[in-house]
């Protein structure tokens, strides 16, 4: 079978027609094929790492994340498991692209696209449903005076567990949720597209603020500015 196309991100391993005799040892000796995508990798790069302080390049960390998968499909706990890394052809670029998306990868963050109302202090109760988790991403740009359309990151405990328990708050509390952690095209291109002027928005002021980064600063800083400002 021949692949019309492939992606590059591991590319190690991108072709898009299998070996005849990679093929044939495969079909003899191998007993599954675990897919995975480019958040796992990531977030195998980043186990390797800890673990050794090595950098493996993403085709290197593919038996990683596929044991680390099916380890958490079977249940395993307590056993002894092996996976064969090789390869470091990682260049300095690409670490800022496994950085950001090792936590995603491992279910430590969550990406959701969210439906707030356009008025003075939604932005905080937004936050307070959100309770004392670190919001490690929040992209937002004003554009009518009903709804604002956001993306928001934030860090996760327990995994996709937790997650799914944000979600059902946040829609029990009247907001439209979207699931965007594993949407490629979320995460590579739209985070990123918002911005630019405001229509029909005047006397707009530009602040810059630093504040701590901890669980709940955020929530902290909203409460010290109030109800009054529009942000």
């Amino acid at each position: 079978m021949t692949l019309e196309r492939v992606g590059i991100f591991a590319d190690g391993v991108a072709v898009k027609r299998v070996g005849e005799e990679t093929f044939e040892l495969c079909r003899q000796h191998v007993d599954e094929v675990v897919l995975l995508d480019n958040d796992e990798i990531c977030a195998a790069i980043q186990d390797v790492f800890e673990d050794t302080r090595s950098i493996v390049e993403p085709a290197g960390a593919l038996a990683v994340a596929g044991l680390k998968k099916v380890a958490a499909r079977e249940h395993w706990r307590g056993k002894r498991l092996a996976a064969i890394t090789s390869g470091a052809n990682m260049n300095f670029d690409r670490l800022r692209h496994v950085a950001e998306r090792a936590d995603l990868g491992g279910e430590r963050e969550a990406l959701l696209a969210v439906t707030i109302p356009e008025r003075p202090g939604s932005f905080r109760q937004f936050c307070e449903v959100l309770g004392r988790r670190s919001i490690t991403e929040f992209n937002y740009r004003y554009e009518s005076g009903e709804a604002a359309h956001v993306f928001v990151s934030f860090g996760l405990a327990h995994g996709r567990s937790e997650k799914d328990e944000v979600i059902r708050a946040l829609r029990a509390s009247g907001y439209t949720v979207t699931d965007m952690s594993e949407n490629e095209t979320a995460k590579l291109h739209v985070r990123y597209m918002i911005g630019g002027r405001a229509h029909g928005l005047r006397d707009e002021l530009l602040y810059r603020f630093e504040f701590p980064e901890r669980p709940g600063a955020l929530l902290q800083f909203l409460d010290a500015i109030g109800s009054r400002w529009n942000i």
